[in-house]
């Protein structure tokens, strides 16, 4: 059952809001059911995600040093074809294919990969040729296979391996999630002796692998912005930083924290200008006695240190418990008014997709019908670039035979940075004012230079406008026309 929103709430929407969406692999949702199935559910989910206005995509493409696109460095994933490097048949590349769905869509796309896991307890052998070569480069803990962390020829392997997707494929970011050190067992020690007397270097281990973690960070951020200065760097860490008890300036929490347990100093990157949104995973629920959602929104909006701050939001357990104002209802309003009353939040990331899409008491239709009615564009990252691009020239209505079509011109770029990549459309009826400033305008965000337009029967009058973004969503000077439809 649906509540109804406080006008005053509602009607506050964001021109500019970062929407996510995590489509993970991991959990074998692809592992061997072929091409066609595959895209016949990305596409089903996709186009779910494009009705909510998700703007983004998170596709995980790089789980355990394996690939899910054609790549020469690295196996294809046995989440593709259930075999690791086993190539799929017929062969089809899912990176690129994703990339042209979302990008026809008007969506983003942020290639997920996960930096240092090499083999999961299910997977059975590793095949990749780094592995063969530097078995040594890798520990074994609970199972698991890891990239030492400690040893810097990791680090660039890395690196390499990200520079590869980014400059083979147009993506629009470059992500990866908690994985850094693993998280601890109980009793079992990280299994780094060697690689702390190679570098250690004297340091306090923890220290050290702090330090191994914020020079990977680094490092990976300035390979992406040197390969393609346009193409985003985001972290989604664990959703503590520090509890207070450990740091007076942590969280009044009481778990598994970034800097202590994983080795991820994540107000460090901020700080340097090393990733350029940050999405914490506060998957918890409001009240939860550990790590209650809203403390933990608050605290991360505190310390967001001038970087795009998006909530990460756990779908399912959203739902699953009662708002703690109304028992009667779950958790979403409760949750997205906090995250809409916060400074510094600009977004949020669903976890997951397939979650989202099957619209579990709701969810997704208070989304539809409340936060995301209106299409938004990203939130500007100026330090990337502030500059936006020319207007587009020659908006003109062409009268086709199935109706009349809008069509426009794109500008003129001298460097890639000032190319237009896609367009806004907003549509004003008659006697309202153009407001650029009201997502309500907005028809489409669109890589066409055309759109074709409803008509019945020339009695209405409208403004048409259209806008050119660059790549990250600078927006240029309007240009209109004046229609009868």
């Amino acid at each position: 059952m649906l509540l109804l929103l406080p006008l005053a709430v509602v009607a506050q929407q964001p021109k500019r809001e970062f929407r996510g969406a995590w489509i993970q692999c991991v959990n074998n949702q692809w592992k061997g059911i072929g091409r066609d199935r595959m895209q016949q559910t990305l596409t089903y989910q996709l186009d779910e995600l494009k009705k909510s206005n998700i703007n983004v995509i998170l596709f995980q493409v790089r789980a355990e040093g394996d690939a899910l696109y054609q790549s020469n460095m690295e196996p294809w994933s046995r989440f593709l074809t259930g075999e690791q490097g086993l190539a799929p048949e017929p062969m089809w590349d899912p990176l690129q294919w994703m990339i042209d769905e979302c990008h026809r869509r008007g969506m983003e796309l942020h290639a997920w990969i996960n930096p240092y896991r090499a083999k999961t307890k299910a997977t059975p052998m590793l095949t990749s040729a780094y592995y063969r070569q530097h078995p040594e480069r890798f520990f074994e803990y609970d199972g698991l296979w890891l990239f030492d962390p400690g040893i810097p020829e990791n680090r660039t392997y890395i690196c390499e391996v990200a520079q590869d997707i980014v400059s083979r494929y147009d993506v629009d970011g470059l992500h990866i999630d908690d994985y850094f050190y693993p998280y601890p067992v109980a009793g079992l020690p990280i299994p780094d002796d060697r690689s702390y007397s190679m570098y250690g270097q004297g340091m306090n281990r923890d220290d050290w692998r702090r330090q191994n973690v914020n020079l990977f960070i680094r490092d990976l951020y300035q390979t992406v912005h040197s390969t393609k200065p346009w193409v985003k760097f985001g972290v989604s860490p664990f959703g503590i930083y520090r509890n207070q008890k450990n740091d007076p300036n942590g969280s009044q929490t009481n778990g598994l924290q970034n800097y202590d347990d994983l080795y991820a100093d994540v107000l460090e990157w901020i700080r340097q200008g090393w990733v350029d949104y940050n999405i914490p995973q506060i998957y918890w629920e409001i009240g939860n006695k550990a790590a209650d959602y809203a403390t933990l929104a608050y605290w991360w909006d505190a310390n967001a240190g001038g970087r795009p701050l998006i909530i990460g939001q756990d779908v399912e357990r959203t739902v699953k418990y009662a708002d703690t104002t109304n028992p009667q209802a779950h958790q979403v309003f409760q949750k997205y008014n906090l995250q809409r009353a916060l400074p510094n939040v600009v977004g949020s990331c669903q976890w997951y997709a397939k979650a989202c899409v099957d619209n579990p008491q709701n969810y997704t239709t208070v989304l539809r019908q409340y936060y995301h009615p209106y299409p938004a564009l990203q939130p500007q990252m100026p330090w990337l670039d502030k500059k936006a691009p020319r207007r587009v020239k020659k908006v003109r209505v062409v009268w086709m035979e199935d109706g009349p079509v809008l069509f426009w011109t794109a500008p003129k770029g001298k460097t890639e940075m000032d190319k237009a990549t896609r367009y806004v459309v907003y549509r004003f009826e008659k006697g309202k004012r153009v407001n650029l400033y009201d997502p309500s305008g907005i028809v489409t965000i669109t890589g066409d230079t055309f759109l074709k337009l409803p008509y019945s029967g020339g009695k209405n009058r409208y403004t048409y406008v259209v806008t050119a973004l660059d790549h990250v969503q600078n927006e240029s000077r309007p240009a209109r026309r004046r229609v009868k439809l």
